[in-house]
């Protein structure tokens, strides 16, 4: 079995220097042809879809530990979404099979299709916030084109990634210029391989104010953001927050719990569903359930929930 990595997913030296160097002399602006908010004017219904995090208590985590084992893996969990009535999977990677060949991506994707369902995306846990030219600016970026390598081959068509958490002696300035660098770059080799970048309110980004002037800074018909309804800077009003960035979404996250102020309340669903069709959002709609019930009581109920809420 031959792995996924592959010369391919290395950045050149050449684009992380120039990168780097542009950003140095501090002569970063945004293009010309920054993104705007999606025009859409699809009449296709919503779609339901799960994302394996939901039940990351039985998943082994393989970022930690490659050779973990959980009460499920992968398949299992393709298994389980199938009795759903749902249209699709979203196949987080902190979840992926070890080793990660060609081999197990396409068991993957055939388990997925032979019970109906889609794989919706991906989710992978990249921190851009490093300098392109530095080492681990280099490894981050390499790993992110091997996880594009992989949801290619699944036949995702969206990966949520971050922005990331600044480390030490980074500032705010440098980190929004480091994550907008790396993914313009991110984006080229994405669009290569025909899957879009949804970057999330996550970490760092919770704040949309910070999130949006980077967003509007990448020009690239392969990028825009995944809306997560439950990552939001402490706010008298999340759900306004949501409005900012419905119109780049390109793929959808549903929490059943949003913030308000720090504090965390039950969403308001309608509510949150109507945004993003106010938004004129087609996709799928995919429930992150991060609630602290059983997930096998909670989630069929959710679903249910949001299947009416998009009818």
């Amino acid at each position: 079995m031959k792995s996924i990595i592959n010369s391919s997913s290395k950045i050149s030296r050449r684009e992380a220097i120039a990168t780097t160097s542009t950003l140095l002399a501090g002569l970063w602006v945004a293009p010309a042809h920054a993104m705007k908010p999606l025009i859409r004017t699809s009449k296709a219904p919503l779609k339901l879809s799960l994302a394996a995090y939901s039940m990351r208590q039985f998943l082994p985590d393989t970022r930690k530990d490659p050779k973990a084992v959980g009460k499920m893996d992968l398949y299992g969990f393709i298994d389980y979404a199938s009795t759903l009535g749902i249209e699709a999977v979203e196949l987080t990677g902190y979840f992926m099979p070890y080793p990660l060949t060609d081999d197990a991506l396409n068991k993957l994707k055939h388990r997925a299709h032979m019970h109906g369902l889609d794989i919706s995306g991906g989710a992978i846990g990249n921190n851009f916030t490093h300098s392109p030219g530095s080492v681990e600016g280099r490894k981050q970026m390499q790993d992110t084109r091997k996880w594009i390598d992989c949801y290619s081959t699944l036949g995702a068509p969206v990966i949520r990634v971050f922005g990331g958490k600044p480390v030490a002696g980074v500032s705010e300035k440098q980190a929004v210029e480091n994550i907008i660098a790396n993914m313009s770059l991110a984006c080229d080799y994405a669009g290569e391989k025909g899957v879009i970048l949804g970057i999330e309110n996550h970490d760092f980004l919770t704040d949309m104010d910070r999130l949006l002037p980077i967003v509007q800074a990448i020009d690239s018909p392969w990028f825009g953001v995944n809306f997560d309804s439950g990552n939001i800077a402490p706010t008298d009003d999340p759900y306004g927050k949501l409005v900012q960035i419905a119109p780049y979404t390109v793929n959808a996250q549903i929490k059943v719990d949003i913030p308000v102020n720090g504090e965390k309340q039950p969403a308001d669903l309608g509510r949150i569903i109507g945004i993003l069709k106010q938004a004129k959002y087609s996709g799928y709609i995919v429930l992150e359930y991060e609630g602290k019930k059983d997930p096998y009581m909670d989630i069929p109920k959710y679903l249910a929930e949001l299947r009416r809420l998009i009818s």
